[in-house]
């Protein structure tokens, strides 16, 4: 096995890997996979955790979203990943792994991805999830006010990073619609073709 191999699922964190592959046009050979599932077996030695996504290059596994993003940035060069900004960078993607995207993956997964085995969700816990995206909603939203990017005025990969549960906000009723900056934020995300759509083409 040569080269590089991106495996994924439609997941959160794998679609945000995905799209940094294809914004940075990455030579990498996409592979969807079941890693939980049918090829959870075979792929264990590459990733303990039976999870998406898994960069594999020349054979060596890299697993972990942030981790895969980081190497993809530095294979490619330019600004996505700035080493100058390195401290603010690692601020916002800690902030969306332990807060804001924590939030809005935890509803996507009740009012969404769990119902089908499940059933509807609790609506306290439900209530509590989306308590603390709110908390951390204003808290982004109040950042963007007064800028077009999270860091150093450009596209980052700290934007990528922390918008990656908005793409399922409606799937998930991630209470987003009051929070017009973090909208207008994400819309300027959405003319991207490899944010907006990055699976197209894909299986």
């Amino acid at each position: 096995m040569t080269g590089l191999q991106l495996y994924y699922t439609h997941n959160i964190n794998p679609r945000v890997a995905v799209a940094v592959a294809r914004h940075l046009s990455s030579p990498v050979e996409f592979a969807r996979y079941q890693p939980m599932g049918a090829d959870r077996d075979a792929f264990l030695p590459l990733n303990p955790n039976s999870l998406a996504p898994l960069l594999v290059e020349d054979g060596t596994p890299l697993w972990e979203a942030d981790a895969i993003a980081l190497r993809l940035s530095r294979l490619a060069g330019g600004d996505f990943w700035p080493d100058e900004h390195a401290v603010e960078m690692m601020k916002w993607v800690s902030w969306s792994a332990h807060h804001f995207t924590v939030a809005g993956a935890g509803l996507v997964w009740h009012n969404f991805t769990a119902v089908s085995w499940m059933g509807p969700p609790d609506p306290a816990v439900v209530a509590g999830v989306a308590e603390d995206f709110h908390r951390f909603a204003a808290i982004l939203d109040a950042t963007l006010g007064g800028r077009e990017w999270l860091v150093g005025n450009c596209l980052t990969y700290a934007d990528f990073r922390v918008a990656s549960a908005l793409p399922f906000a409606e799937r998930g009723r991630i209470p987003v619609d009051d929070y017009r900056n973090i909208l207008a934020w994400h819309d300027r995300l959405n003319e991207i073709d490899a944010w907006r759509e990055p699976f197209a083409g894909l299986d």
